[in-house]
């Protein structure tokens, strides 16, 4: 009967794993006070008669800890990169030298870090949200099977066990990355 059962311990975990992906993407794109390449992804330039990601029409490069390089590929964009970094509301000043766009970054003051930590703080409970949501898929699937038959109540909750372990473990690795993350915000 237990290898009729669709239940998969390691999807919930892949699924889980991937929140926590998501969380650190988000994370990337919080400004500290080094520079970092992925700073600007989600900054979209007017190219082409569409708005495209920074990435599909120049590189961006780290030269220095606290200076972006940007390296447009047509020179007919450099004024329109200049600007989508300009107007992206991360707080930037870009300086146009040719096809190459200096992105020198100001120092934080101590309010906007704290902010920051907020949004980080955010972040980190929706992703909670998310695991926590995955588990309770886990949770109602169990319990399906087991209702139909298809599960013993003893395997049932060994299965569940499992499920809350793997919750726990994303849920402190949800933690620590945060926690790092909001280290690295507040070390001046």
């Amino acid at each position: 009967m237990a290898q009729l059962q669709p239940f998969s311990l390691d999807e919930l975990k892949i699924r889980m794993q991937k929140s926590i992906a998501s969380l650190k993407d988000e994370l990337a794109g919080l400004r500290t006070g080094r520079a970092s390449a992925s700073l600007l992804e989600p900054v979209m330039v007017e190219a082409y008669g569409s708005r495209v990601p920074l990435n599909q029409v120049a590189t961006v490069t780290v030269p220095e800890s606290r200076m972006l390089s940007v390296q447009v590929w047509d020179r007919s964009l450099a004024g329109a990169v200049e600007k989508a970094i300009r107007n992206s509301g991360l707080g930037l000043n870009p300086a146009a030298e040719g096809v190459v766009i200096r992105v020198p970054l100001p120092d934080l003051n101590e309010e906007r870090r704290r902010d920051l930590t907020k949004v980080a703080h955010n972040y980190a409970e929706a992703a909670r949200v998310a695991v926590r949501h995955i588990r309770r898929d886990g949770m109602d699937l169990l319990k399906k099977l087991e209702k139909d038959g298809n599960l013993a109540q003893d395997e049932s909750r060994k299965f569940a066990d499992q499920v809350q372990a793997a919750t726990d473990d994303a849920i402190k690795e949800v933690d620590m990355v945060v926690s790092v993350k909001e280290q690295e915000i507040m070390h001046v």
